[in-house]
């Protein structure tokens, strides 16, 4: 495993951002900022890798984290 890619969305209902990724099953994680979800994932990437025994030579594995939101705005041109 050479880097981790992470998205993370922002959940408008529940008012969490829910990150999940591809490279680690069984990741799934939420938290209302992305400051507070950054360190929830290192550590639970960190857990998974062991549980799931996954093999890597690398002294540090990046963790690539992709946010991704969207919000709207009333158009002001708008009648």
């Amino acid at each position: 495993m050479n880097s981790i890619l992470v998205k993370a969305e922002w959940d408008s209902e529940a008012s969490v951002w829910v990150a999940t990724s591809e490279d680690i099953a069984g990741l799934v994680a939420e938290a209302p900022t992305l400051e507070k979800l950054r360190p929830k994932l290192l550590a639970m990437i960190s857990d998974l890798i062991e549980l799931n025994g996954i093999d890597s030579k690398l002294a540090e594995i990046p963790v690539h984290i992709v946010a991704h939101s969207i919000d709207r705005m009333a158009n002001p041109q708008a009648a």
